[in-house]
């Protein structure tokens, strides 16, 4: 049987490079289909990918930076801002804080150039063991390096319009884009910045929540520090809530924000930038908190910055600026020394007098008519003020039943109190009972000034600002009372009266149509006595200056006003003796700062410059200077109203008790000033270097006191004056010192008077008397420069 030939075996055919070169075919085809990839998101290629930020928002990236307002002693005052951010340098940063930052978000920063593949290889292994073991592994940490996040937040890549594309729409594929965009954004700004300024702009761009904007405002709202002065521990607080604020807030969370604070320190032994030991120790330290939220209530000077941020906003936009995102530095000429003394003055005394005033209405309310009897639906008139009333009156329209209903429904509220820590009280009120608590609160304002120069020094605008926000320096005006009698005086000694000339205590007529108006003394009694205008002046006679008033004409002390910068509407009638017409504290300081500064009207004025946020001065300020009455007439005045200090009976003696101010040779010019029914209780204070007014009084002119001894402006007003002057007096940094008054050159005067004793009006056989004509009387004339 023939066999057959042996075939020779069939060989195995070898896969081995064939499957080698399909995946490197694979390889980089893919390589090249993902290079391209990259290339058209880089390109936006037919617009599907969206844009990226080109080479000029890279180079000039765009935050929104608060700006600043200073006082004149370089102490910052507070902010403008709709994102609460002020930029620090990398040399202001704690060592703490950037050694937390690298072994937490990016070990390897100084080492890539903007995306870290060693980091993306262990997140995609990470994601790989977390797949095959169905979640019982752990996710390696992100892949984003410090430089990535930094495009993410600076440029908004997922979220501006600028850079949406159709393809951003698709689930998994908008993502991948996304990030995609953000590696190469991140390479863009490793060549276009320093690793330290990436990682400063990554610190000052993040939102630590709260109002804080970057790392400056985000330390010194969560420890009161600045980032050079942050611990281990504090900079590890605010390093684990880059992750995640809101999850990681310690106010919020404090216990989670406990544990990411000591995994953050963890990863600093990890790399060596922390000994184990210390970490030991520091581990088990609680979190210690020193949080303020830094807002536009919070702060010097609250009421000055709400008053000057209309006229600021109004200038940057008028010069191309964003007061709220331009970071503009504003210098002003106010002390926040001085301006602490005014709050704390104020402060000391209000919370004293409101006492007395809740004792003096102890059980009855304050806002009664002439006849202190209550007004009946006052607080029905007050309620449709109130931002609750309008909110409701938008919503339920002109059901007042359902208006009434949610008005004295009560709800948790926080309302002020003086006793309150921080005057601010937690209770249960409805709105209109809230309204009746609030309607019972005295209010004051204060401004203090260089006669000199025209600089505002302090300026307190009520007694505080979150919950008052009407400031009582310029915005409100009130009747002066008797502080405008200086216009009266300044009327008569400019036109020939010296402080010697005799006057009688007397009633004075006007007859006003079919009216006879005749103005009483605040006691109600006329005395017939026989004495100098400067001693009328001094006890505050109001016979004495109706009687000038209707020697010189209402007119002629009106146009004496306006020459001493009273801008305010006045009535030239009779009652402008008693100061009937409004006018402000703001007004009043300028008027009595005319007479220290020899005759020279200056504008009060508070800003000195406004600069950008790279120092460069963008507007001066200077104010405005009327030569308003002459030296002699000036100093004529001055030595009118030191007779409050001075003479029987004047109305500041009460200094000499209350305060240290008349010590030590120091001269004070001074009037008080009480309005009727005692709804307005003034003090103006005039020294050489300073000049203060001060106003207190209730938010209507219905609530006051009842009496003269409790409302008249030597109790209400003037212990304000003195508590500040002596805080000012005592600190020995201030240029204002004790001493006397300047007397102007060639000045003479012989201020003995003659004896006025002996020589008085029996009332009982007399109601109205002549009064002496002086000598020298000349009739008023209109200069032109006024």
């Amino acid at each position: 049987m023939a066999t057959k030939a042996k075939q020779p075996p069939k060989q195995k055919k070898n896969w081995l490079p064939l499957l080698v070169r399909t995946i490197w075919v694979a390889f980089l085809g893919g390589l090249g289909l993902f290079v391209g990839f990259v290339m058209a998101i880089n390109v936006d290629l037919f617009g599907l990918f969206g844009g990226l930020p080109g080479t000029d928002q890279l180079e000039n990236p765009t935050s929104e930076v608060a700006s600043e307002i200073y006082f004149a002693d370089g102490v910052r005052m507070g902010k403008y801002f709709r994102q609460n951010r002020t930029p620090v340098k990398f040399d202001e940063l704690s060592p703490n804080l950037v050694k937390a930052l690298y072994a937490t978000e990016d070990i390897r920063f100084d080492e890539h150039s903007g995306v870290d593949f060693k980091g993306l290889g262990r997140v995609a292994w990470g994601i790989g063991k977390y797949a095959v073991t169905l979640g019982k592994s752990d996710l390696e940490g992100g892949g984003s390096t410090i430089s990535q996040q930094l495009a993410k937040i600076l440029f908004g890549t997922r979220n501006d319009p600028r850079y949406s594309g159709p393809l951003l729409k698709v689930p998994g594929l908008g993502m991948l884009i996304i990030k995609i965009k953000e590696w190469i954004t991140a390479v863009k700004l490793e060549r276009a910045y320093t690793k330290q300024e990436i990682l400063t702009m990554y610190l000052n761009q993040f939102d630590f929540l709260y109002n804080a904007d970057g790392i400056l405002v985000a330390s010194q709202t969560y420890f009161n520090k600045t980032p050079d002065q942050l611990s281990v521990e504090e900079a590890a607080v605010l390093v684990g809530m880059l992750k995640n604020p809101s999850l990681y807030s310690p106010v919020k969370y404090p216990e989670r924000s406990l544990s990411r604070r000591n995994t953050v320190m963890s990863q600093m032994v990890k790399y060596d930038l922390l000994a184990a030991e210390a970490y030991d120790t520091l581990k088990a330290k609680p979190i210690k908190l020193r949080f303020k939220i830094d807002t536009h209530n919070e702060g010097p000077a609250t009421y000055y910055r709400s008053y000057i941020q209309n006229y600021l906003v109004n200038w940057a936009k008028e010069n191309g600026y964003d007061l709220y995102e331009d970071g503009l530095r504003i210098y002003t000429t106010l002390d926040s020394r001085m301006q602490q003394y005014a709050e704390e003055a104020m402060e000391e005394h209000m919370k004293y007098q409101q006492a007395i005033f809740f004792q003096h209405w102890k059980g009855r309310n304050p806002w009664v008519n002439d006849k202190n009897q209550e007004i009946p639906g006052f607080l029905d008139v007050m309620k449709k003020r109130t931002p609750q009333y309008r909110e409701l009156k938008k919503e339920y329209g002109n059901n007042t039943d359902s208006i009434d209903y949610y008005m004295k429904k009560p709800r948790p509220m926080q309302v002020f109190s003086w006793t309150a820590p921080g005057h601010v009280l937690d209770t249960i009120m409805s709105p209109m009972d809230s309204l009746k608590y609030t309607k019972h609160f005295l209010h004051s304002g204060l401004m203090s000034m260089d006669p000199h120069t025209g600089e505002v020094k302090a300026w307190v605008g009520g007694i505080d600002h979150q919950f008052f926000k009407y400031d009582h320096v310029r915005q409100g005006r009130r009747q002066p009372g008797s502080t405008f009698k200086a216009a009266v005086y300044t009327a008569a000694i400019d036109n020939g009266y010296t402080p010697c000339h005799p006057v009688y205590d007397l009633p004075t007529t006007f007859q006003v149509g079919d009216t006879t108006y005749i103005p009483k003394n605040s006691g109600g009694d006329f005395t017939g006595e026989k004495m100098t205008i400067r001693q009328g002046l001094a006890q505050s006679k109001n016979s004495v200056s109706a009687f000038l008033v209707r020697k010189f004409g209402p007119q002629t002390v009106v146009d004496y006003a306006r020459r001493l910068g009273i801008t305010s509407p006045l009535d030239p009638v009779p009652s402008i003796a008693l100061g009937t017409s409004e006018i402000s504290v703001y007004e009043a300081v300028g008027m009595y700062s005319t007479f220290v500064n020899q005759g020279t009207w200056t504008e009060p004025y508070t800003i000195q410059r406004i600069e950008d946020k790279n120092g460069n001065v963008l507007k001066t300020f200077n104010p405005k200077v009327v030569d308003a009455i002459s030296p002699r007439t000036a100093y004529t005045m001055l030595y009118m109203l030191m007779g409050a200090t001075q003479e029987k009976n004047g109305t500041a003696l009460g200094l000499y008790s209350r305060s240290k101010v008349m010590t030590d040779g120091n001269q004070v010019a001074a009037k008080t000033g009480t309005t009727d029914n005692y709804s307005d209780g003034w003090f103006t204070g005039v020294t050489k270097d300073l000049v203060t007014s001060v106003w207190v009084g209730g938010e209507e002119r219905s609530i006051h006191f009842r009496t003269f001894e409790y409302g008249q402006g030597a109790r209400l007003a003037m212990p304000i004056w003195a508590k500040y002057m002596d805080k000012v007096y005592a600190d020995k940094s201030l240029p204002v010192k004790k001493g006397p008054f300047d007397v102007p050159e060639e000045y003479e005067f012989d201020f003995k008077c003659p004896p006025m004793e002996g020589d008085s009006i029996n009332l009982a056989s007399e109601t109205e008397a002549p009064q002496p004509t002086p000598n020298t009387y000349v009739k008023p004339t209109q200069r032109e420069d006024f």
